[in-house]
């Protein structure tokens, strides 16, 4: 398997991603290689006293020399049409279904929306797919639960909505390895009069798709107290709602340490480790990346503040995606839910 990789995306890039590629190549069959998209001068500095081969016979590291990078401040669509030798644009094209070096799966830690639209622009979506979506995992108290849309689709419509529930489900089933996934839309109350009517068409659709344990609204709250598996929303609640959640849990260990350790120092060393167990129960680097389903291939988009752990985690779960053969299951179930002929 090829998978590639952005080097230059994120803010802790190239040091951090590179070190993660480092890091799992072990962890790799023997026949896959990363195919790392970025400054050649950067990435042959960092493996040279490595000892890794690279673009030779049997090389497990592939160089495609990128002389563009797309910031994280840059306008998504203009920057991958302006900038078609950025690390994000090549990534993205070499995951295209036509390129004769086809990567089967590319990861970025870099700016989110031209990860998007440069998969998109050149991998195109599945045939069924009317929007694709980002589904993130997020780690509960409960469990994790996947949230889709957070973030690819600002404006979507009721069909787009049932859609995300089918490709939530699918993910949480074949990844995440949930029985009978409980699939809600995020509203403003659990009662069926309320949100808009837009809202009301996308529950309808939801309802009556096929296999889908669609158990009705859900509030922003009943995320977290683990009342739905897959919560599907619009990609701005969506982002907000992940932001909003990782500050708050940051905010939350923080505070409980400092008071603790202002009470009782001797209690803050002896709670210390189980902080951190807790902590890593619940730390979004585990996850690797959030998935953008419902395109030609296979692009996971990582935090921007992504370590080499998060990039390890990231190639796995990329690679896992693609032996799950997930994408035919995804277009195979999204043939019957389509926009209604104008």
């Amino acid at each position: 398997m090829r998978i590639g990789v952005d080097v230059m995306g994120g803010d802790n890039a190239p040091d951090e991603i590179l070190k993660g590629c480092f890091s799992v190549l072990p962890k790799l069959p023997a026949e896959d290689t990363l195919v790392l998209f970025g400054h050649s001068d950067l990435i042959e500095e960092s493996i040279k006293d490595r000892g890794v081969s690279t673009n030779g016979p049997g090389a497990r590291i592939e160089v495609v020399h990128c002389s563009e990078v797309i910031g994280m401040d840059d306008p998504p669509v203009e920057a991958v049409r302006s900038k078609r030798d950025s690390s994000i644009s090549r990534a993205a094209e070499y995951s295209s279904p036509k390129h004769p070096n086809r990567c089967d799966a590319w990861v970025s830690a870099g700016n989110t929306g031209a990860c998007v639209t440069a998969s998109q622009m050149y991998m195109r979506r599945l045939p069924n797919v009317i929007r694709p979506g980002i589904a993130v995992t997020v780690p509960t108290f409960a469990g994790p639960v996947v949230l889709i849309d957070v973030g690819a689709n600002i404006e979507p419509k009721p069909v787009h909505l049932a859609q995300y529930g089918v490709m939530g489900d699918a993910y949480a089933r074949g990844i995440l390895g949930m029985k009978n996934p409980r699939v809600a839309l995020m509203n403003v109350g659990g009662e069926e009069q309320k949100g808009t009517s837009e809202m009301k068409v996308a529950r309808d659709l939801l309802r009556g798709a096929e296999n889908l344990n669609f158990i009705g609204y859900v509030e922003g709250r009943g995320v977290f107290d683990g009342e739905a598996d897959v919560v599907v929303t619009d990609g701005v609640v969506g982002n907000v709602m992940i932001k909003l959640a990782e500050g708050l849990s940051k905010g939350l260990f923080q505070a409980i340490a400092a008071q603790v350790l202002e009470t009782d120092p001797e209690l803050a060393v002896r709670l210390e480790p189980v902080v951190k167990a807790i902590y890593a129960k619940h730390d979004y680097h585990e996850y690797g990346g959030a998935p953008l389903l419902g395109v030609n291939g296979t692009c996971l988009i990582s935090h921007g503040s992504s370590v080499a752990r998060t990039m390890a985690n990231a190639v796995l779960r990329s690679r896992q995606f693609v032996l799950s053969g997930l994408n035919d299951i995804i277009n195979a179930r999204l043939e019957s839910i389509q926009e209604p002929a104008a």
